[in-house]
């Protein structure tokens, strides 16, 4: 157990754990929380907060494993599809999530050539208790946006992420929705842009800003 925005506590937690285990083949990091609030709704220490968790926290994992690794070893962080699409009131989750590929995308530069391996885990939705939260008090709107993509089962999720981790994968996107998603958004970001303004105008019409589900 640790506090993954305290930098030395998780440096302490991983040290004890590899002093009991050994060094790790593989090393992930999964903490995360999410914030579905409009820029308008939501106060800058909610922001922070997610900042902390979701991107600083993978920082601190990142650099607390890294120097036990060795060559062959392979870390990976989970990020979210998101961090290639974002969402309507995700601002903070989805500057998190672009960041935590971004931050994957230069370790990934910095050690693959010392054979430490990088792979950077975006799911689409996954039934988790986070995602029953989100569901409580989230943005109708950004609730209504996320089927896009659709909703994994957990343990099919895990399954290919692990089947992704087995192979070597960098990018590892499970589930079919999601994986069309997100190729659609990196790569004809015009027209996911495009339909992504369209059902958001419509969904302003059924949701009026303000207003809750």
């Amino acid at each position: 157990k640790m506090d993954i925005t305290d930098d030395a506590a998780v440096a302490a937690a991983v040290a004890d754990a590899i002093a009991m285990f050994g060094a790790p083949e593989l090393a992930i990091n999964s903490a995360g929380v999410v914030l579905n609030k409009t820029v308008a709704d939501q106060k800058p220490a909610e922001f922070r907060r997610v900042i902390d968790i979701n991107l600083n926290g993978s920082l601190h994992f990142a650099t607390a494993v890294l120097p036990f690794m060795e060559s062959g070893s392979r870390l990976a962080l989970v990020a979210s599809l998101a961090g290639h699409t974002s969402n309507y009131a995700y601002s903070a989750y989805g500057a998190s999530k672009f960041g935590v590929i971004g931050l994957a995308t230069t370790l990934r530069y910095e050690y693959e050539a010392l054979g430490i391996h990088l792979s950077c885990i975006c799911p689409p939705e996954v039934e988790t208790p986070l995602v029953d939260g989100e569901r409580l008090s989230g943005n109708p709107i950004s609730l209504e946006l996320k089927k896009t993509a659709g909703c994994m089962k957990a343990d099919a999720a895990c399954d290919q992420i692990v089947d992704g981790l087995d192979a070597g994968k960098w990018m590892i996107i499970p589930g079919a929705a999601g994986k069309l998603t997100g190729f659609v958004a990196r790569h004809m970001p015009g027209v996911f842009n495009g339909y992504m303004q369209r059902v958001i105008r419509k969904l302003m019409k059924q949701y009026p800003v303000g207003e809750t589900a």
